[in-house]
């Protein structure tokens, strides 16, 4: 959820970058930070907590100039002090970075550059960045040439933005992948540039938003775009509306289409603060449970509705696997009007985005009287789920959904609960830290794939266009994936309109097959994993019957393509991290089926965001 904000022009740049940071304080963030560049000097400034204690700093230590950027950081590595706060420098001082996203090959690269002669001032991922900068800097005597040279060398998702005391006058800004947004605002004889368009909206409605390995070079007299390689990019400027809704959707048709390509940003404030890397070590701060009360657990009663809980099948399935926790998984609406049976080494884990379902408050309500502890994963901050959770509310940081169809609300309950799965065995001995640290590289490498696997979207345009028509649909999954294939239905019932189920592949000769013919589209979830083989054999078997078979299958699986008639390739990873990215081809399909079809996708009928 970090905010960046850049100026250059002829007005004060303190006054327009912190205006900035504060019209992106919706984000949430823990530190801020500004540099401005004044006749070859620059003026660094850096507080820990609210924008106000920034500007309180400013007050006692002016900054002048007309150049200047601006963060406000949400630790991802590192703790919440002044030195990990943004700008960083690199070794000579003469350099300031402010970075959002997550370097996935922070350790490799930490420990090149210590081997370097490099000192570490900070514990964050940011400090290579402005190192790499450094000494690029030094062999080239060009920030434009250090920026190409260090993003080569990264990997994962990262908006970038930098400032040489060396080259007034100029700021250069890059993006890698999709966790992190850049927006150019031209104006005349003055440029702007921010990580969402609220921040600059005051002064200019001419936007530039730069895509996937783009570059740019700002001065006060324009702004030119290439690709990473050098290469040319002219940008036709999108002219924003004030009004602030639109103005939030930014360059995108719809809020539901917003947040699935927000997902790899979600993903990145879901992991801030609570992983360490060097340690091998997961950060739950928030989990107001010891270690001893987590190992004298004995089962885990998760309670949650809709897409929720689907997410909480999902985390079961993390949770027994890595921390060896029995977990039940209950619906709202059922698990009040029975009697449930919970005993002293029990945890109730409410998953609600909104916080307000009533029926999963009522969960926790009953908790309360049977004296068990209630643990909340929740999105909306202050909401009456976080503050019944006398175990803690881990908050998604998810920003906010508009979209009554969740996406990325659904995509970091799974990533919450699989760090929860972490803090579990880590306290229960499940795992080792070197294991763990395994598992968090498989997370932390997660948005740049969710990333990648945005980038295509002609095919769902062309399954829209062959299949908008179908009556019904079958979605099939196996273990762990059968949850995404509950899910996937849910979404197109949700937005297109179109009858559909979901089901565990090995159930389909117990009834679904007989729904199969020549008509049904049927996707399956047939990701390279323990139970592959099985799952190709459901896929020969709805073949046989003349369904038309859509495979979510592992990228470069050169086998599935010659059994399916469309196959979506995602990124191999961690075998308990694939239904992060199996759910996002759901998404897509659900909304490209709703579009085809004319449905309001925003807000389907007879549907609200949650149900209290």
């Amino acid at each position: 959820m970090c905010g960046i904000v850049g100026y250059i022009g002829g007005r004060e740049a303190t006054e327009v970058v912190v205006g900035g940071l504060k019209r992106l304080e919706y984000r949430g963030y823990d530190s801020a930070g500004i540099a401005i560049e004044n006749e070859g000097a620059l003026q660094l400034r850096r507080s820990v907590g609210k924008l106000g204690n920034l500007v309180s700093q400013l007050r006692e230590q002016p900054t002048h100039g007309h150049a200047g950027i601006g963060h406000t950081r949400w630790a991802t590595h590192g703790g919440v002090t002044e030195a990990n706060a943004h700008p960083h420098r690199d070794a000579s001082g003469d350099i300031v970075v402010i970075q959002n996203g997550i370097v996935e090959n922070y350790l490799q690269l930490k420990h090149e550059l210590t081997a370097r002669g490099h000192t570490f001032h900070s514990q964050t991922d940011t400090e290579v960045i402005a190192l790499l900068l450094g000494d690029f800097y030094a062999e080239t005597g060009s920030l434009e040439q250090a920026m190409r040279r260090t993003l080569a060398r990264l990997r994962g998702g990262n908006a970038v933005v930098a400032m040489s005391r060396h080259e007034p006058g100029r700021l250069v800004a890059a993006r890698l992948g999709n966790a992190g947004g850049i927006v150019v605002g031209l104006g005349e004889d003055e440029m702007f540039l921010a990580s969402d368009v609220p921040a600059i909206l005051d002064y200019t409605q001419r936007m530039v938003f730069l895509e996937d390995r783009e570059l740019v070079v700002l001065t006060a007299g324009g702004a030119e775009v290439s690709l990473l390689d050098g290469t040319p990019v002219q940008k036709l400027p999108t002219t924003m509306p004030w009004d602030p809704v639109a103005a939030a959707k930014g360059d995108y048709k719809h809020f539901m289409q917003k947040e699935i390509f927000e997902q790899p940003r979600a993903l990145t404030d879901a992991l801030r603060g609570r992983v360490d890397l060097d340690e091998g070590a997961v950060l739950l701060d928030d989990l107001r449970m010891s270690d001893g009360e987590l190992w004298r657990l004995g089962r885990i009663y998760a309670v949650a509705c809709g897409t929720a809980w689907h997410a909480a099948l999902i985390g079961k399935y993390m949770i027994e696997t890595l921390a060896k926790v029995r977990v039940d998984v209950d619906y709202g609406s059922e698990f009040r009007y029975r009697q449930p049976l919970l005993g002293s080494d029990t945890l109730l884990l409410a998953i609600t985005q909104s916080g307000e379902t009533v029926d999963t408050l009522a969960a926790m309500e009953e908790a309360r009287a049977q004296g068990v502890k209630s643990a909340a994963i929740v999105n909306a901050v202050g909401s009456q789920a976080a503050r019944l959770a006398d175990a803690g509310a881990l908050y998604l940081h998810a920003g906010p959904e508009i979209g009554v169809a969740s996406t990325k609300a659904f995509t970091s309950m799974l990533m919450v609960q699989y760090l929860l799965a972490l803090r579990l065995a880590q306290a229960r001995g499940t795992l080792k830290p070197d294991e763990i640290r395994q598992h968090l590289q498989g997370l932390v490498e997660l948005p740049g794939k969710v990333g990648a696997l945005l980038e295509g979207q002609n095919i769902y345009k062309e399954l829209a266009e062959r299949y908008h028509r179908a009556g019904d649909a079958l979605f099939l999954g196996r273990q762990i994936n059968y949850p995404v294939a509950l899910e996937g239905a849910l979404k197109l019932k949700e937005i297109s309109y179109i009858h559909a189920e979901g089901y565990p592949a090995g159930e389909m000769k117990h009834g679904p097959i007989a729904l199969i013919d020549e008509d049904l589209p049927v996707v399956c979830v047939a990701v390279r994993d323990a139970i592959y083989e099985k799952m190709l054999s459901n896929v020969e078997q709805v073949k046989a019957r003349g369904g038309h078979v859509i495979a979510i299958a592992t990228a470069g699986d050169t086998l599935i393509h010659s059994k399916a008639d469309y196959v979506i390739e995602v990124p191999e990873t961690l075998p308990l991290l694939t239904p992060l990215l199996t759910s996002i081809p759901m998404q897509l399909i659900a909304y490209h089926f709703a579009l085809r079809r004319g449905a309001d996708v925003d807000q389907p009928r007879n549907l609200a965001k949650s149900v209290t």
